[in-house]
């Protein structure tokens, strides 16, 4: 995935435009997956460095349950929320905390998940930060987002949520943690930025290129093992990313302090900012 030279322009832009004063920032980054936040956001933190400003780099899919815990919530609530994504299997908690630590002056350890073994990295791999920084980043596909009213949760919006979710259990009990737990996680946020991509069907390409490029790495490492998926089953994992992507793309512009709209290639198409 090349670097995304022209978001990382204008975030970086937009953070330093806002102006660090003392305390700390925390600027939230929505986007759908494969649509290069992360990778923008890491450059941007470096960039940030450079200006010898601290900054802590936190993305919302590090604070993802581990297999143990989902299963607990499959069994218990409903067999689709195994699979790590929709809200409601993040440790929320979790991201409460290294938020309010990183502005203290304390020591705070950065969550990391690994995604091709679905697990969480051991706590005493992950990295610290000494507090308080001058400027925090979350990044994450449903970053910033709102609960959606029920109504609109009562037709399916593809063949996973017609299937499996047919009384929409799931799907409202997603939205119930959107109005509760992330709701309090995204009241942190003293700035919300938005990638916008131009469809749904550009969001499943890129996560097939994320997935290609994954089997490639860890070929390259040697890491045979490791669980990757062919094109089949990321429609299928996309297909539990559906209804809120499409949800955040119609509602989040009008509440985004800067949404940055991007076409295929992930290059700035056009920008807006919240009057």
């Amino acid at each position: 995935m090349p670097p995304q030279t022209d978001v990382a322009d204008a975030l970086f832009t937009f953070i330093m435009d806002r102006g660090v004063s003392g305390q700390t920032l925390t600027v939230g980054l929505c986007g759908s997956q494969g649509s290069g936040k992360s990778t923008a956001a890491a450059e941007v933190a470096r960039r940030l460095e450079g200006e010898g400003l601290k900054t802590a780099l936190l993305s919302l899919d590090d604070l993802y349950l581990n297999r143990e815990r989902r299963a607990v919530l499959a069994r218990d609530v409903h067999p689709l929320l195994a699979t790590r994504g929709v809200p409601g299997t993040h440790d929320v908690a979790l991201g409460e905390r290294v938020l309010d630590g990183l502005k203290q002056a304390e020591t705070t350890a950065l969550p990391r998940f690994d995604k091709a073994q679905d697990e969480p990295l051991p706590a005493e791999d992950w990295p610290h930060v000494q507090g308080p920084v001058d400027v925090i980043l979350l990044e994450g596909w449903c970053v910033g987002a709102v609960a959606q009213t029920d109504a609109a949760l009562m037709l399916p919006v593809n063949a996973l949520e017609r299937d499996e979710d047919p009384d929409g259990v799931w799907r409202r009990y997603a939205n119930a943690a959107l109005k509760d737990d992330y709701r309090r996680l995204f009241t942190r946020l003293d700035a919300l930025v938005l990638l916008a991509a131009p469809d749904f069907a550009t969001v499943v390409n890129w996560r097939k290129e994320q997935e290609q490029a994954l089997r490639f790495r860890l070929a390259a490492e040697g890491k045979t093992t490791a669980r990757t998926m062919d094109d089949g089953a990321v429609e299928r994992f996309v297909s539990h990313y559906e209804r809120l992507t499409r949800h955040i793309l119609a509602e989040m512009p009008a509440q985004a302090d800067l949404t940055l709209s991007v076409d295929q290639h992930r290059r700035v198409v056009g920008s807006r900012s919240r009057a």
